[in-house]
C-alpha cells in the first residue's frame, strides 16, 4: 500500500501540471474508491450489529417485566369468561342457564346469560374467537324439531354461515363451546334437533368443542337420568369441570389416539358405551359423526376434522348392538328393554325399575298450581264450578246439559301424560306427555281411594266459609260424579277399566274425555256414563297446527277412534274447542267427522283463554263471543240432518247439539237418569256383559230454563247469579 501510495502521489503531482484542480479532486476519488467502500461497509456492519444488540436486550427486559407482572398479579387468563346463551320456550332453558351462570361464578369466573334473541351473531360472535371466552349454548327443540322462537334468527344465520363460502369454513376458529339441548324423545324423528343441528353448524365453521354435547330427555321414561332437571346436572357438573381444568390452561386429554399408533383401551371402551346408548336414545347413526366423547372432540381438530370418531371395525360392533336391542325390544315380549353398560341389553322385568312419571320439578310446578297429586302419576284438583255452586251461585255446563250436581263432581285423572301438547292447553304444558305408558303403575284402588280422600280435605276447607251454604257442604262431601278431565289422558292408564269400574261401585257416575289418538283402548273401554272425544279439528293440517300431536300417524288415528266412537252404545259426545282464526272456518269439513261417529251430542265451546303462556301464541283475539259460537253452532246445525241445537249455557259459552232420538214428543231429554244408570251397569256386571243397554235407557227430561233460546240462558234460577267486579277472573275449571 505505501508502493502504491507513493506511486500514486508522483502520479497526481506529475498531473497537476497538466490538470484543472476540480479534475485532481475527482480523480483522487477514483482513485481511492476502495478506501471508502470498505469504510461504508465497515460502518453499516457495526450499525446493524449494535441495532440487533440494543433489541435483544430490550426484548429481554420487557419480557421479564410482564413475566415478573404475571407473577405477581397472576394475570395469565385462560378463560376471560363464560357466555351462556339460552334458547327457550317454556323457561325451562332460560332457567337452566341462570342455574349453570352462578355455579361458574362460584369459580370466579365471569359469566353472562344472554337470551339468544339479543344477541347478533353477524356482528360478534366472531369477537368470541380471540377473547378467551367460552360459548355455552342452551337451546331446546320447539314444535316438528324447529327452534324456538327466541332462537329462530340465531340458528337461521348459524345454518347458513356454515354452508356460505363467503364466512369460510375457518370463520369460528379459536371459538370454544359447548353444547346442551332440550327436547323430548316421544317425538321421534325432531328429539333435540336443534342441538344436534346448532352443534353440527358451530364444528363445520371451526368451531372447538370443549365438552360432549349434552342431551335432556322431557320422556321420563327414556331419560338417562330420570328427568330433564337430572340429565342437565349430570352435563353440568361435567362441564364445570372441564371449565376449571381450561382455567388452569391444562391440555386437552387423550384423545385415544397416541402418536405411537396405540390407543387407549378405556377411553375407546368408555367411547364405545356411549355411542351404542346415543344409538338406541336417538336412533340415528348420524350422531356419532356430529357428536363424541370429550376425548374424541378435543382431538378432532388435530386429525385435520376428518369426521370420522369411530373406526369402522368398531362401528360394526356398536351397529350389531343395537340391532340385537331393537330385535328383542320388538319381539313382543311385553317388556321393556334398555341399554347396559354390562351386556348391551337389559330387561325391566319389575315394576320397581320403571321411573315414575312425576319428577320433583313437575311434582313442585303441579302442586303450585293447586293439583292434589296422588302416587305417581295421579292427581285431583277442586274446580271452580264446585266451589260457585256450594255457595249457590250457579253450576257448570254439564249442570245445564245433563244434570250433573257441580257441587258433588270430582275433578281427577288416573293419568297426567298426554299425547298432545294443545295450543289451548289449561295446564300450560307443565304435565308430561308420551304415546304409551312406561312408567311405574299405581293400583286403580289407591288412586281412588286418595282422591276422594283428597277432594273431601278440599271441600272441608269450605266449611264456615260465608256464603257456604251447610246442605251443600254435606252433600259436596259425598261424591256423585267424576270428570277424568282434569289434565292429560286417562284413557292412557292401563288400569282405566278398573278404574271406572270401582266408581261404578261407589255409585259415581263416569264422564271421560280422551284425544282421540288412541283407538283400540276406546274399543276396549267398559261402559262409562259419557264418553267424550275432542275434536279440537277437521282437517290434518289444522289439527296438527292445534292439537301438536306427538303420534306421527296421528290423522288415521284420530279417524279410528271416531270411528271407534261410534260403535259405543252408550252416551257419546263429540267436544268442539273453537279458536278464533284457527277452526272456526271448516264447516263442511265438522260435519264429515260428525257423520263419521254419529255421536249423540256436540259440544261447542269457545276456548277459554287461560293467560299468558309462552307454550303458546294464543290470546284474546283468539277467544270467539258467545254470539258468535251462538252463529257457528246454528250454521253447523243446519248441515246436519239429524241434530238440533238443545241447549245453552252462556256464562261458559258453550252449545249443546243433540241427536233428535233426544227429542221425545217434542221434548229434550239430554239430562241423565244416574239411578238407573247405576242400575244397568250393575246388570250387565252380574251377567256378564250378556246385558247391555243404550244411552235411551237413562235419559231425562231437560228443564225448560236449560233449553237453548231460554231466557235464562242455562242459569239455574234456583241458584243466584253472583257477578265479580274489579276481581281476576278465575279461569280454572273443566
Amino acid at each position: 500500500m505505501l508502493c502504491i501510495s507513493s506511486a500514486s502521489a508522483s502520479e497526481t503531482k506529475g498531473s497537476q501540471n497538466a490538470h484543472c484542480p476540480g479534475e485532481s479532486y475527482l480523480m483522487l476519488v477514483w482513485y481511492h474508491r476502495l478506501y471508502l467502500y470498505s469504510a461504508a461497509a465497515l460502518l453499516f456492519g457495526v450499525w446493524f450489529v449494535l441495532k440487533v444488540a440494543l433489541k435483544r436486550t430490550s426484548f429481554s427486559k420487557d419480557v421479564y417485566k410482564s413475566v415478573q407482572r404475571t407473577e405477581d398479579s397472576d394475570t395469565v387468563v385462560h378463560v376471560s369468561g363464560v357466555k351462556i346463551f339460552y334458547g327457550s320456550q317454556t323457561g325451562t332453558a332460560k332457567g337452566f342457564a341462570k342455574e349453570l351462570s352462578e355455579e361458574v361464578k362460584t369459580l370466579n369466573i365471569r359469566a353472562e346469560v344472554i337470551d339468544i334473541k339479543d344477541y347478533d351473531p353477524d356482528d360478534r360472535l366472531s369477537d368470541e374467537c380471540t377473547n378467551m371466552s367460552v360459548c355455552v349454548f342452551l337451546v331446546a327443540t320447539y314444535t316438528d324439531g324447529t327452534p324456538t322462537e327466541n332462537a329462530e334468527w340465531f340458528c337461521k344465520w348459524l345454518e347458513e354461515a356454515s354452508t356460505d363460502f363467503r364466512y369460510g369454513k375457518t370463520y369460528l376458529k379459536g371459538l370454544r363451546y359447548a353444547v346442551f339441548g332440550l327436547g323430548n324423545s316421544v317425538y321421534v324423528g325432531h328429539y333435540n334437533t336443534v342441538g344436534k343441528n346448532v352443534d353440527k353448524w358451530l364444528w363445520m365453521l371451526s368451531g372447538m368443542r370443549i365438552l360432549t354435547r349434552g342431551e335432556g330427555d322431557c320422556n321420563v321414561a327414556k331419560s338417562r337420568n330420570g328427568s330433564v332437571q337430572a340429565d342437565f346436572l349430570a352435563w353440568k357438573v361435567k362441564f364445570l369441570t372441564r371449565l376449571q381444568a381450561l382455567a388452569k390452561g391444562e391440555k386437552k386429554r387423550c384423545s385415544g389416539n397416541c402418536k405411537s399408533g396405540g390407543s387407549c383401551k378405556t377411553n375407546r371402551k368408555e367411547q364405545e358405551e356411549d355411542e351404542v346408548t346415543a344409538l338406541h336414545n336417538n336412533s340415528s347413526e348420524e350422531d356419532l359423526m356430529e357428536s363424541s366423547s370429550d376425548e374424541e372432540e378435543s382431538g378432532l381438530q388435530d386429525e385435520n376434522k376428518s369426521g370420522s370418531v369411530v373406526d369402522m371395525e368398531d362401528l360394526g360392533n356398536i351397529m350389531n348392538s343395537v340391532k340385537r336391542a331393537k330385535s328383542k325390544e320388538e319381539a313382543g315380549d311385553g317388556l321393556m328393554v334398555k341399554l347396559s353398560k354390562v351386556n348391551g341389553v337389559k330387561k325391566i322385568e319389575d315394576e320397581a325399575e320403571r321411573r315414575e312419571m312425576i319428577t320433583p320439578a313437575l311434582r313442585q310446578a303441579l302442586t303450585k298450581q293447586g293439583y292434589k297429586l296422588i302416587g305417581s302419576h295421579s292427581g285431583v284438583k277442586l274446580c271452580r264450578w264446585t266451589k260457585s255452586m256450594l255457595r249457590g251461585r250457579g253450576g257448570c255446563y254439564k249442570h245445564t246439559f245433563y244434570g250433573i250436581e257441580s257441587h258433588r263432581c270430582m275433578e281427577t285423572t288416573p293419568s297426567l301424560a298426554c299425547a298432545n301438547k294443545c295450543v289451548f292447553c289449561w295446564r300450560h304444558h307443565t304435565n308430561p306427555v308420551g304415546t304409551e305408558w312406561r312408567w311405574k303403575m299405581d293400583p286403580a284402588e289407591k288412586i281412588l281411594d286418595e282422591a276422594i280422600e283428597k277432594h273431601q280435605t278440599m271441600i272441608r276447607q269450605f266449611r264456615g266459609v260465608p256464603g257456604v251454604k251447610l246442605e251443600r257442604y254435606e252433600e259436596g262431601l259425598a261424591v256423585k260424579h267424576c270428570a277424568l278431565s282434569l289434565v292429560g289422558e286417562p284413557i292412557m292408564y292401563p288400569e282405566i277399566n278398573t278404574f271406572i269400574r270401582l266408581l261404578h261401585t261407589h255409585h259415581i257416575s263416569s264422564f271421560l274425555v280422551t284425544n282421540a289418538q288412541f283407538p283400540e283402548e276406546i274399543r276396549s273401554l267398559v261402559p262409562v256414563t259419557q264418553l267424550y272425544v275432542s275434536v279440537d279439528a277437521s282437517t290434518k293440517d289444522s289439527l296438527k297446527k292445534i292439537d301438536r300431536p306427538l303420534f306421527k300417524d296421528f290423522w288415521p288415528r284420530f279417524l279410528d277412534s271416531l270411528r271407534a266412537l261410534g260403535e259405543k252404545r252408550q252416551r257419546t259426545v263429540y267436544r268442539l274447542t273453537l279458536v278464533k282464526a284457527w277452526n272456526v272456518e271448516e264447516m263442511q269439513a265438522y260435519s264429515e267427522l260428525i257423520a263419521l261417529g254419529q255421536p249423540d251430542f256436540i259440544e261447542v265451546k269457545g276456548v277459554t283463554y287461560c293467560g299468558e303462556s309462552s307454550a303458546s301464541t294464543l290470546t284474546m283475539a283468539n277467544v270467539p263471543w258467545h254470539q258468535e259460537v251462538v252463529t257457528f253452532v246454528q250454521q253447523l246445525a243446519d248441515m246436519l240432518p239429524q241434530y238440533e241445537i238443545a241447549c245453552e249455557h252462556e256464562h261458559s259459552n258453550c252449545l249443546l247439539i243433540a241427536h233428535t232420538k233426544f227429542r221425545v214428543d217434542g221434548e229434550w231429554w239430554t239430562w241423565i237418569d244416574y239411578e238407573r244408570f247405576q242400575e244397568l251397569v250393575q246388570a250387565q256386571e252380574e251377567s256378564g256383559g250378556q246385558q247391555g243397554f243404550s244411552a235411551l235407557d237413562y235419559m231425562a227430561k231437560t228443564p225448560s230454563w236449560a233449553l237453548f233460546g231460554a231466557n235464562e240462558q242455562g242459569f239455574d234460577p234456583a241458584e243466584t247469579r253472583f257477578q265479580r267486579r274489579h276481581k281476576t277472573k278465575d279461569i280454572s275449571g273443566c
